[in-house]
């Protein structure tokens, strides 16, 4: 990488947040498959939208038929997934963007690599933390299934762990809450740290 030299933008991130008089921040929303991540980030993204902020969404599996298309789902794979994830939600923050990314990020190690990548108080953790009855009894994919049957092997919350964020920013249960609450607790909380009007 010697020969690599970084190369400086004229218009800074600053610049380009005020003019869309926002902050940038990312939210990144963790937690079990089927624990409502997508549906709350979808949410989530659509009131910020209707409110005028400029946000963008990433979601795991439709980053995965594109971006990481070439990773499966090894401990090393899922590493690298998160760190590109993690590098894109940076480019997007630096565009002045609202960035909400809905990913399993099983590996507490893996979270905190992202977060390292953004200013104090520019990343939100969001623990969805439903529990696992309750997402596998959802199983809107029909992944908890195939997992208990051998089909799927190192499925996260079966056979392959899940390290539960000790100190999340935001911890939202979708089995106790509606979608509704779940938003406007992420509104609250991003209004009360001065990142939306």
């Amino acid at each position: 990488m010697k020969d690599i030299v970084w190369h400086d933008h004229k218009i800074t991130r600053a610049e380009r947040a005020a003019n869309k008089n926002q902050k940038p921040c990312l939210l990144w929303f963790t937690g079990l498959s089927g624990s409502g991540k997508s549906t709350i980030a979808n949410a989530l993204d659509v009131a910020l939208h209707q409110r005028g902020y400029h946000t963008f969404l990433l979601d795991g599996d439709n980053v995965r038929h594109g971006l990481c298309s070439d990773l499966g789902f090894s401990d090393v794979d899922r590493e690298e997934n998160i760190r590109r994830i993690g590098e894109v939600s940076k480019l997007f923050a630096d565009a002045g963007l609202i960035v909400l990314s809905a990913f399993i990020s099983p590996f507490t190690s893996d979270r905190r690599l992202v977060r390292k990548l953004f200013p104090a108080g520019e990343f939100i953790e969001v623990f969805m933390d439903t529990p696992l009855d309750t997402c596998e009894e959802r199983d809107p994919k029909g992944l908890y299934k195939k997992a208990r049957a051998g089909e799927i092997k190192r499925f996260t919350g079966i056979d392959s762990p899940y390290e539960t964020p000790p100190h999340p920013e935001v911890r939202l249960d979708t089995s106790s809450m509606t979608v509704d609450d779940c938003v406007e607790i992420l509104i609250q909380h991003l209004a009360r740290n001065g990142l939306i009007r």
